[in-house]
């Protein structure tokens, strides 16, 4: 089969296109024929070796997917030919790859293969950022970070979905227009976001800021909370963890929340259904709808990648077989 491998530790550069051996399905694994892939950003560090897990190269690019199950376990819910969506630690830039029957959920026929394959990652992420981490409640004002952004879009959309007001910080006009179609009520630029927010919500502040992208805008976020609220830490894709002056959150009476879903989700078994049980209703009638901002090849991963670690993407690049 063909899937995108890194080769060596130089960057997005460094991927191929190769033909591998298709995986086998092992214990409590589900085989899949891969229609799309989601690219994220620890895909990107893991072509440089800064990711948490760190194979030796070449190995097998990806860990978000859609397809077409082609085996499954007995007793697994799942039978050849259901559309699913799922992640895993690596592979999913291959035309056949093996996921966990934990981590593959069913895709309703209203959801298409490209925006199925933008879903696990990302929205799992946001239902346990606002409604876990974050005890979201109908009314509350949400400030979003990377508001264009994939993980900024999927966070924008459930807020939405779930009652919230969403006021979407982004670093340009155009990437303003990218949060508005997602479902920001109002958009703010990183200068002076802190200013314009107090300015929207008279005086008041926000309930949650949700900041995956960390540096030194940390400090604004938490001036421009309301009494009682927090600061929801999903990342840091800025490349820069901020540290935080604890008197300010004596002063304010404000939190600053670590959300790491995927530590959260791997250690609990059903977790993931449970929340995707959640989601369906939101996906079904189309109030969670991912934005692509490019399809790709599998032959032209190393351009995805490369778009978000320039940090030129909005919303999602998918790559195809």
């Amino acid at each position: 089969m063909r899937s995108v491998q890194v080769v060596r530790l130089d960057g997005p550069a460094a991927v191929e296109v190769r033909d591998v051996a298709e995986p086998a399905a092992g214990d409590g694994q589900v085989l899949v024929d891969v229609r799309a892939a989601g690219v994220n950003f620890p895909d990107v560090l893991l072509t440089r070796g800064l990711y948490q897990y760190k194979p030796d190269p070449p190995f097998g690019l990806g860990s978000e997917l859609a397809g077409v199950v082609r085996e499954a376990p007995p007793g697994s819910g799942l039978a050849p030919g259901d559309r699913v969506a799922g992640f895993a630690t690596y592979g999913a830039f291959s035309e056949v790859a093996a996921v966990p029957v934990d981590h593959t959920v069913s895709l309703p026929d209203e959801v298409s293969f490209a925006a199925g394959a933008c879903l696990p990652m990302n929205y799992l992420t946001a239902h346990f950022t606002l409604a876990v981490r974050g005890r979201l409640r109908e009314g509350d004002d949400v400030l979003v970070h990377g508001a264009a952004g994939g993980v900024g879009t999927a966070v924008t959309q459930l807020a939405r979905a779930m009652g919230a007001r969403v006021i979407g910080v982004v670093s340009s006009d155009a990437k303003a227009e990218v949060a508005t179609a997602a479902g920001a009520h109002d958009t703010v630029l990183v200068d002076g976001f802190k200013d314009a927010v107090r300015e929207l919500t008279g005086g008041k502040g926000v309930e949650i800021v949700v900041d995956p992208v960390g540096g030194d805008r940390f400090t604004d976020s938490l001036r421009s909370l309301a009494p009682f609220g927090r600061v929801l830490v999903v990342g840091f894709t800025a490349g820069e963890i901020p540290t935080v002056r604890v008197n300010r959150l004596l002063l304010g009476n404000t939190e600053v929340v670590g959300v790491a879903w995927g530590g959260y989700a791997l250690a609990h078994e059903g977790y993931v259904h449970r929340q995707w049980a959640d989601l369906l209703p939101y996906l079904r009638s189309g109030a969670l709808d991912p934005v692509i901002s490019q399809t790709l090849p599998f032959e032209r991963a190393a351009e995805a990648l490369a778009t978000i670690d320039e940090r030129r993407v909005t919303g999602k690049v998918v790559l195809q077989p």
